[in-house]
């Protein structure tokens, strides 16, 4: 029995008993619905809920430990010398059993306890879906039962509904707050292990980045890990994406919510909006076919040494690509200003302008700032664009027409290739997210104070 259909026959319980833990309600009253604590379809919620929860929790643990317990039986009915085998043989021989139990192709020749280990494995899968199946449906069965039979007019079926409900929107905060928890310990530890190997102060003073891979097997660790250059390269390339999407975007956002028509606007906005879908990739092939290309002709042009790949090229483009997290949002939000304040503008005679400049702008600040911020996390964040688009030469220059790269290139190519995870090549990869990480937290904190700042409140 597959795990779809015994979710299926759950979600069908729970369904039926809300139908019928509403229909109970209305009976033992005879239909006075006024008689109940709660209205008729919270009885009926109490039903379905004590039908489901328990049943797909008990699923759920199911799903988390049936593979490892028949992957622990399984093993364990191999032979003796074939269990003693190294940790390196013995995982290809589980990922060869494993491969005949799905039915997967299997190269070579197959021993015949693999094979035997194989049809064991698939009859526990069989026999561990039946069995999970029968638990859950009993399960499910047995509180409808129960919250049938309890129903009552003096139930409180509403605040019990209320606090299942809370406790599965704490659930949920809980989960996004400890998946971030959980997302900087990880960081955290790999880095400390990185910074027992290389010195904190060569990695966060240090000029020169040349990792020098070594490969699996290897023991060469020698490496210079400065994390300067992938640091300015990651403001530079951000600072002209900002200066490009910005100005663009904040004016857009004015001209559409201030001056456009409404045929105007509902034409402009989606068709600006359009640039947040193009995939990245895409934009990082315009840059390197078409703009890379005008800048260096340009360049040639006027006498300037422009190479094809460059932080102005990347710069750019992103910037192009994050205009729409901040006319969109910017947009909504002047939007959002109300309109009693303009006419209380123009009532004291200034002008549309001067209403813009010294009433709306104030007032929706607070969220043109979270906008600016949400595409400043975006340009950081960015890595397609910068490997097309501006090279993977980590280098400190403040010309913008030279090849610079950034921290997200740096942790995709040190995690990508044959080598050891425990050499510093790899684990440095963990202290630039790490590193990543505080940037951006200190750039939401500086948003923060500045929203806190010039936020004015309004009746």
């Amino acid at each position: 029995m597959s795990l779809s259909m015994t979710l299926t026959v759950i979600v069908a319980l729970a369904l039926a008993g809300f139908f019928a833990g509403r229909a109970r309600a209305l009976m033992v009253v005879q239909g006075r619905a006024q008689e109940l604590h709660s209205r008729p379809q919270y009885y009926g919620w109490v039903v379905a809920l004590t039908a489901a929860l328990p049943a797909l929790a008990l699923l759920a643990l199911w799903s988390v430990g049936h593979d490892s317990v028949i992957d622990g039986m399984v093993r364990g009915g191999l032979p003796a010398d074939v269990r003693a085998l190294p940790t390196d043989k013995l995982g290809l021989i589980l990922t060869t059993i494993d491969n005949l139990a799905h039915g997967r192709a299997v190269a070579g020749e197959v021993p015949d306890y693999a094979r035997a280990a194989a049809a064991r494995s698939t009859s526990l899968v069989a026999t561990s879906r039946w069995i999970a199946f029968a638990l859950c449906v009993a399960l499910a069965i047995g509180g409808f039962l129960v919250a049938y039979r309890t129903v009552a007019p003096p139930m409180r079926a509403r605040n019990t509904v209320e606090r299942v409900m809370l406790s599965a929107l704490m659930a949920c905060s809980a989960i996004a707050v400890l998946t971030t928890v959980g997302i900087v310990f990880s960081m955290l530890f790999e880095t400390l292990h990185f910074f027992s190997l290389v010195s904190p102060l060569d990695f966060f003073f240090g000029t020169v980045w040349d990792p020098r891979f070594a490969a699996a097997g290897s023991n060469d660790s020698a490496g210079q890990f400065g994390l300067l250059p992938l640091l300015w390269g990651t403001i530079f390339i951000s600072l002209i994406a900002m200066l490009v999407a910005v100005p663009v975007g904040l004016m857009s956002a004015i001209y559409l919510s201030e001056y456009a028509s409404r045929a105007v606007r509902a034409w402009v906005k989606p068709l600006l909006e359009i640039l947040a879908g193009i995939p990245t990739v895409v934009y990082g092939f315009f840059a390197v076919t078409t703009l890379g290309p005008l800048f260096r002709d340009i360049g040639g042009g006027l006498g300037l040494d422009i190479s094809a790949t460059s932080a102005l090229t990347a710069g750019v483009v992103m910037g192009v690509m994050i205009i729409p997290f901040v006319s969109s949002l910017s947009d909504d939000i002047i939007n959002a200003v109300p309109q009693s304040l303009r006419d209380g503008s123009y009532a004291l005679g200034a002008t549309h302008s001067e209403t813009i400049r010294r009433v709306v702008f104030p007032a929706a600040l607070p969220g043109i700032v979270g906008s600016v911020l949400l595409a400043t996390s975006r340009a950081i964040g960015e890595t397609m664009i910068v490997v097309m688009a501006a090279g993977i030469a980590a280098k400190l220059t403040v010309n913008p027409f030279d090849s610079v790269t950034t921290v997200t290139v740096k942790i995709v190519s040190q995690l990508t290739g044959d080598l050891e995870f425990n050499s510093p090549q790899t684990l440095v990869a963990f202290a630039l997210g790490l590193t990543l990480f505080v940037v951006t937290l200190g750039l939401n904190v500086y948003a923060l104070y500045i929203v806190r700042k010039y936020r004015e409140q309004y009746d």
